[in-house]
């Protein structure tokens, strides 16, 4: 390694595949156009086998247990040792944690570091609400020790870092009460949003019937609500199709149940987990993408709808709202209220979502891009080393 390259260590509890799925790949190669840095990315591999590879990044993967009980354990056990042993061997300069959580592992790999003369910086992440999305994902033992011990983790590791990276204001503002002093650089989580913009709709949004849900099935998501609104929508050819992974099985199973119950079970289709591609190609013949979710940090599945031209309807909960102007390029509701949601799913088919698919898609071009994802570490690792100036990233074509 280069004298002047500084060495980044990353924690998270992302899985990654060897090779790297196109995605993850995506975003490692557009990363390392920051030449100043190299990476070294502590997470989990997609097996019990732990992996050590090399793909635009160094990956370091601990083995995944099969419930989350045992990731926690995994991780809280592992990761300490082997993030310390990282910084010692290729002197990191720079901790990136990418929740509160995992920052409290690079608190106590920064304390103990201190004692041996080693000074990295350490970076928080915060993409959510970590205070309450837990507790609406799946049923937790125990909730008010399992709680009391994640604020603790997160207070520790908010007291001792150097800088914040955030998604949207609601995370801004939750990042400032744990701490108000710390510098903050807030932009996207990372979305090959290429895979959008160069795809063409299938369907004219004013022509189109179906309505798309995409992202994990579970509770905090209020998939319930939109099954019970989508019941009560008179628009026979309307179809539902809800793109994602069931992550709570259980949920998964009630949703299933309660189209059966609804009596609209044969407009409702189960997607399950789809390519960026896929998912683009759903979203080129939507009429609308719905995010009715209880709890959400900002919704890139938001910017990724309207880069195809598809309005949005979305709770007006978290970073929602940053992204979505009710009656412009989409609806807000409030979350839970079906009858709302109803009222938004009627508009939809009666207004004129051709503007509105045009100015949603104006909105995500000016919002987003990968370039600007790479620019927003950028600036936060210059926020983090105390620095203002940083080298500019690697010129070469790049489609913004």
């Amino acid at each position: 390694m280069p004298d002047s390259q500084k060495t980044v260590c990353w924690i998270s509890s992302a899985r990654y595949g060897e090779p790297l799925d196109a995605a993850a790949a995506r975003k490692w190669q557009l990363m390392a156009r920051l030449v100043r840095y190299e990476f070294r990315i502590i997470g989990f591999s997609t097996s019990l086998r732990p992996r050590a590879f090399q793909q635009q990044a160094h990956f370091y993967l601990l083995p995944q247990p099969p419930t989350a009980p045992l990731r926690y354990l995994t991780m809280f056990s592992l990761a300490p040792l082997l993030l310390t042993a990282l910084i010692l061997r290729h002197r990191g300069a720079i901790i990136v944690a990418q929740s509160p959580f995992e920052g409290a592992i690079g608190a106590a790999a920064k304390s103990f570091l201190r004692l041996l003369g080693r000074r990295p910086k350490l970076i928080v992440e915060n993409h959510n609400n970590f205070e309450e999305d837990l507790f609406l994902q799946r049923s937790i033992p125990l909730p008010r020790l399992y709680r009391a011990l994640m604020l603790g983790a997160a207070r520790f590791a908010f007291r001792r870092a150097d800088a914040l990276r955030v998604i949207s204001s609601s995370t801004a503002e939750r990042a400032r009460h744990y701490a108000p002093a710390l510098p903050q650089a807030r932009f996207m989580t990372f979305s090959d949003t290429d895979v959008f913009r160069q795809m063409e709709r299938r369907i004219p949004v004013e022509a189109a019937e179906d309505i798309v849900y995409a992202g994990v099935l579970i509770p905090r998501k209020g998939l319930h609500h939109l099954l019970n609104a989508f019941a009560a929508l008179d628009h026979p050819r309307a179809r539902l199709h809800l793109i994602g992974g069931a992550e709570n099985a259980a949920y998964a199973k009630s949703l299933r149940q309660l189209a059966a119950e609804l009596g609209i079970e044969g407009r409702v289709r189960f997607a399950g987990a789809v390519s960026q591609r896929e998912l683009a190609l759903h979203f080129a013949a939507a009429r609308v993408m719905v995010l009715p979710s209880l709890s959400e940090g900002l919704g890139r599945v938001v910017v990724e709808a309207m880069l195809l031209g598809t309005p949005v309807i979305g709770s007006r909960v978290g970073g929602i709202p940053d992204l979505i102007a009710d009656g412009v390029n989409g609806y807000l509701v409030e979350p839970g209220n079906e009858d709302e949601l109803t009222a938004a799913l009627r508009r939809v088919y009666a207004d004129d979502v051709a503007a509105m698919g045009e100015k949603a898609r104006s909105f995500a071009e000016g919002y987003f891009s990968p370039l600007k994802y790479v620019e927003g570490y950028r600036q936060l690792f210059a926020l983090a080393l105390g620095e203002s100036n940083e080298a500019e990233t690697r010129e070469a074509p790049e489609r913004r």
